[in-house]
């Protein structure tokens, strides 16, 4: 991740919450008051977004010490210290939530996607997210889904080709739109289309897809389409993908499971920030 881009998201978050300023802390804690502050884990996770958390620190105090105990990607266990801090007490009191915010968002689409894994872990397939993301922070949460041992799907409609159903409807077809987009887009790029049905899959194979992403289909349909398939194109299964199904959709042989879930309905862990 780029710090500059980091840091306008950071500035972004803290001028949200408090775009004239902290009324209680500025009217309590005198200018130039320290104090030491501890940054713990209340349960068991997979830690993302450390660096976030010391950033947003050190924007409001230049001259904050920011320990880290733990680092990203880390498995975090009930009463872990995660960080300790040093300097004004302003600025930790003004940066909490936001620093927590981000740490328990980002820590909770870490640890479910580790879920989602490791319920997957001895099939030879990839789980990742989608673009149901918070608007503003897509590039800390597609981040975070790498640190649970997820892969990341496109990171927005300008670095890969999707032909979606809406798509397919307003060209006509998919080999119409496949047959489009080849002439139009440079040969580096690759193709994936969303089908319903073995029938639409057929034809996107037909056509030279390069992916195609079987959506809400059944299991019995998705083990046809690998079989049908044959390893000629990669094949995503994706649409009402939750824990206890995940495994089900692993056994039908396809190369990814696309999990909107990761992101869109993550639960945050619980950590929290102490004075001392």
């Amino acid at each position: 991740m780029l710090v500059l881009q980091i840091e306008d998201i950071i500035k972004n978050a803290l001028l949200e919450d408090m775009n004239n300023g902290d009324i209680t802390t500025e009217n309590l804690i005198g200018l130039n008051d320290i104090s030491e502050a501890e940054i713990i884990a209340k349960e068991d996770g997979v830690l993302a977004g450390i660096e976030i958390a010391e950033i947003t620190f050190k924007l409001l105090d230049k001259d904050m010490l920011f320990y880290r105990l733990k680092e990203d990607g880390q498995f975090l266990r009930k009463g872990d210290i995660i960080a300790k801090i040093k300097g004004k007490t302003r600025a930790i009191l003004s940066g909490e939530r936001t620093a927590l915010n981000f740490l328990q968002r980002l820590s909770g689409i870490a640890t479910k996607t580790k879920k989602f894994v490791d319920k997957v872990e001895k099939y030879n397939v990839r789980v990742a997210d989608t673009r149901k993301t918070t608007p503003g922070i897509r590039v800390l949460e597609k981040y975070a889904v790498r640190l649970g041992g997820g892969a990341n799907h496109r990171y927005n409609l300008s670095d890969a080709v999707m032909i979606k159903d809406n798509h397919i409807r307003a060209v006509g077809s998919i080999e119409k739109a496949i047959k489009l987009i080849r002439e139009r887009v440079p040969h580096t790029v690759k193709v994936e289309v969303e089908v319903e049905t073995i029938e639409q899959f057929k034809q996107a194979l037909d056509a030279g897809a390069d992916i195609i992403m079987l959506d809400n289909m059944s299991i019995e349909d998705m083990k046809e389409a690998v079989n049908i398939n044959n390893k000629k194109a990669i094949l995503e299964a994706s649409g009402n993908v939750d824990i206890d199904n995940i495994e089900e959709v692993a056994k039908t042989g396809v190369d990814v499971i696309s999990v909107g879930a990761l992101t869109h309905s993550v639960k945050a862990l619980d950590i929290s920030l102490n004075i001392k």
